[in-house]
């Protein structure tokens, strides 16, 4: 009887073993495709960690705000409007609001990220 026992719980070990390594091995490539989807290299790690940071990719952020391209004032005018009328006050959804400012919140360090880059091949010009 006990050694059955020990049969089980060692086959169970090596099944769950498995599943484990199989999953991590599955985590690992949809991270990388993540990154290259992103654009790869350190641009692409930085999208994938904007991404995870808050919660929301870059083109669900725009769908949110009902943005074709990045434009500060565009962002911020459709901000305001979705903003104000999801308000609980006026009978809005809080849930709503609170994905409205996610996605803001998304697209601003989208756009600081690219003001960086930006200024950084700029100055790689200059010195050239």
């Amino acid at each position: 009887m006990a050694r059955y026992l020990a049969q089980i719980i060692v086959m169970g070990g090596q099944v769950i073993g498995r599943a484990f390594a199989r999953a991590l091995k599955q985590e690992y490539q949809a991270s990388q495709e993540a990154a290259k989807r992103a654009g790869g290299g350190r641009a692409g790690a930085s999208r994938v960690e904007a991404n995870l940071k808050t919660g929301m990719s870059l083109e669900e952020a725009k769908d949110i705000l009902n943005l074709d391209k990045l434009e500060p004032e565009l962002v911020k005018k459709n901000f305001e409007h979705l903003f104000s009328v999801n308000d609980k006050t006026k009978g809005g959804s809080f849930y709503l609001q609170s994905k409205v400012y996610r996605a803001k919140e998304r697209l601003d360090q989208e756009m600081k990220l690219a003001a960086t880059q930006q200024r950084s091949s700029s100055e790689k010009q200059n010195t050239v």
